[in-house]
């Protein structure tokens, strides 16, 4: 092909732009392609066979069969005349075509008498590259042949269509990736920002109600308590939007008191209803006492439900009724409905109102406020106790919002934690890692109401200093500080330091797997803000009766395996694999299920690992799993099965890590 003329297409720039739309020149090997050559080389019967794209200077092979070149220049191939044709170019016998008989690859190089081109043709039509077959003796396709050429050439280029295809949803994932980091970010920082004066509140009001009250003020005291904790529960619904995207909210079981539930929502918006509105609570007489649900969950909906409807209300009623309207054996049906006679929603918003950030008219937010995720998350809160909320309004007239829930009967008393802790520690000193004054002077109370000694350090320098020059029982280390945060603190007091003092993290962040990153980190112990003094003193407890990190690995005992292996060969290998392969996805299920207070499950999956600690001989591990079990059979967990739960995934998975790598060195 010694000729120099180089025929291009007119619209040579645009092939061009196509071709180095794909990403494919200079690309490394790839079975995709070395397949459809291989295919056609078998089809056609012959020894050379390439899949080649053509640039502005070379033909450049992805894929060959015979040539055993990477590239040669576009002037000497007779692919530059392929890309002229939008159809197969054949040519039986070189020897006999005017064009091609004195080409150096036909009478000497690679001796090509017969060829057999295919244009790989993009959708919008640009030839970018060919397929072909070759041989170095005459031959002539036949038709099913060259029907196969045809369909092995569209393959090719809709496997390159395909990895475009995933290049763009790599790039777009990686966008969405950066897009929920930011997100993530934005929220972790808004969670600090308005959880660390939440807890100064939350946690001075209960100092105060410490103090020596009339009955009035104690009153006060309780609504203000209450109303912090529903504000905290508004404020980590709509931080912790993720979760709210992924469904990741879970319903906590738990016996509560239902008519007093009710009356306490009652009690607490009737201090805010004006002369002019009458707020009334009807409860059935036949309404259970006790009940089991997420009681959290219910003040949620009626406080969103019921304050809209007195917020939409300057005149007239608002009632709140409640009614049991079926009951078997097991569950009650109590029908729940907020009914008012405001200013009503026109019928053209009804089916929208559920939106988030959807409110029924402009007008309605800038008259009264709000950001219209209130009855986003009051629909979700209802259907994940599998009912559905529905709505009757008329306009000017009121709205009347109602729905049904199943509650389970019990009759278990709950138990209320006495907010009044007991220090049985004795004489404790603590560092205190806080940045925040409102925060050092609330932990200062709290600490020393305890009995212990406290000193203070505004950021991670001061508290590696202070912990260099003093003896310290206990750090309480905040995560976001000025200089050095909390986790590069324990990070150095851990490494640096070489310090083994027990460390609590007390944060204001509400991000979901924010605890796991706190004992990644090193540190013992987690207490969100706003925190409560009981909570923090039980997790103090906690953490200086935990056995030391440095405990030694548990390892599976196999004697008793080995010796039904003997009896039986195989079965050590057999129980291993299916260990491996199972029990990951039983202690993720079973984690899970302990997390979100499913006793049901955790007893179940609980049954499962059981059997695999009785085959290892992990009689300690076994009694762990026991006090877990006993607690989910009295539903009710506490500190103690964190505590045993962290030590059997752990030493479940050191377990497996040791006998995967038996597994491998065998």
């Amino acid at each position: 092909m010694e000729s120099n003329d180089m025929p291009v297409s007119q619209n040579e720039s645009e092939r061009l732009a196509a071709l180095k739309r794909y990403n494919i020149l200079d690309t490394l090997p790839d079975n995709a392609f070395d397949d459809a050559t291989a295919l056609v080389s078998y089809i056609c019967g012959v020894p050379i066979a390439y899949i080649s794209f053509i640039d502005e200077s070379r033909q450049w092979f992805k894929s060959e069969i015979g040539i055993g070149v990477s590239e040669v220049p576009r002037e000497i191939t007779f692919c530059r005349y392929t890309i002229m044709d939008s159809k197969m170019v054949e040519i039986p016998d070189t020897l006999l075509n005017e064009r091609f008989k004195d080409d150096p690859n036909v009478t000497g190089g690679f001796k090509i008498r017969f060829y057999a081109g295919v244009p790989l043709t993009t959708p919008d039509g640009y030839h970018i590259g060919v397929l072909c077959a070759a041989d170095h003796v005459p031959r002539q396709l036949n038709e099913s042949q060259r029907t196969a050429l045809l369909i092995v050439a569209r393959h090719v280029i809709n496997t390159l269509e395909l990895g475009t295809k995933n290049n763009e949803l790599a790039s777009q994932k990686k966008i969405a990736e950066r897009a929920v980091a930011a997100k993530d970010s934005f929220l972790a920082n808004m969670s600090h920002e308005i959880r660390t004066p939440l807890n100064a509140v939350i946690g001075f009001t209960e100092l105060l109600a410490g103090t020596k009250l009339d009955d009035q003020q104690r009153s006060f005291v309780k609504d203000v308590q209450t109303a912090g904790e529903n504000l905290l529960l508004i404020v980590n619904d709509i931080l912790d939007l993720s979760k709210i995207e992924t469904g990741g909210l879970t319903l906590e079981m738990q016996p509560f008191d239902l008519k007093k539930a009710l009356r306490h929502i009652y009690d607490l918006l009737k201090v805010k209803v004006t002369k002019e509105v009458e707020f009334n609570l009807f409860l059935d007489a036949d309404l259970p006492e006790m009940v089991l649900g997420d009681q959290v969950r219910l003040n949620q909906i009626l406080m969103n439900l019921a304050g809209n409807a007195l917020k939409f209300t300057s005149e007239g009623e608002v009632t709140i009724s409640i009614k049991k309207t079926e009951e078997t054996d097991e569950v009650y049906m109590i029908r729940f409905s907020v009914k008012d006679s405001g200013i009503g929603i026109p019928q053209e918003h009804l089916n929208i109102i559920f939106e988030r950030f959807t409110q029924a008219e402009e007008s309605t937010t800038r008259k009264f406020g709000g950001t219209g995720l209130g009855l986003s998350i009051v629909k979700q809160l209802v259907e994940m106790h599998g009912s559905k909320i529905h709505v009757k309004s008329r306009e000017d007239f009121g709205s009347e919002f109602f729905f049904t829930l199943s509650y389970k009967k019990t009759f278990q008393e709950k138990n209320e934690p006495e907010a009044k802790p007991v220090n049985d520690l004795g004489s404790l000193k603590i560092l205190l890692c806080e940045d925040n004054r409102l925060n050092q002077k609330l932990a200062q109370n709290v600490i020393e109401g305890f009995g212990f000694e406290l000193d203070i350090a505004e950021n991670g320098d001061q508290g590696i200093d202070l912990l260099s020059k003093n003896q310290y029982d206990l750090i309480l280390m905040d995560l976001q500080m000025p200089i050095r945060d909390g986790y590069q603190t324990t990070n150095y007091i851990r490494s640096q330091l070489k310090s083994t003092i027990p460390i609590i993290a007390m944060t204001a962040h509400s991000l979901a797997g924010e605890q796991d990153r706190c004992y990644d980190a090193g540190m013992d112990g987690y207490v969100p803000k706003p925190f409560k003094q009981y909570e923090l003193l039980e997790t103090i407890k906690t953490v200086l009766k935990k056995e030391p990190k440095s405990r030694e690995r548990a390892k599976a005992d196999l004697s008793r395996i080995e010796e039904t292996d003997r009896i039986k060969p195989g079965w050590k290998k057999e129980v291993i694999t299916q260990f491996i392969e199972k029990a990951p996805l039983e202690l993720k299920e079973f984690e899970s299920a302990v997390k979100r207070a499913d006793f049901q499950t955790v007893l179940h999956t609980a049954e499962e690992i059981q059997i695999w600690l009785h085959l290892f001989l992990l009689e300690n591990l076994s009694r762990h799993l026991t006090n877990i079990e006993h607690e989910a059979h009295r539903k009710n967990f506490t500190i103690e099965t964190s505590d045993s739960l962290e030590i059997v995934m752990c030493s479940l998975k050191d377990i497996m890590n040791d006998l995967q790598k038996q597994t491998n060195n065998n």
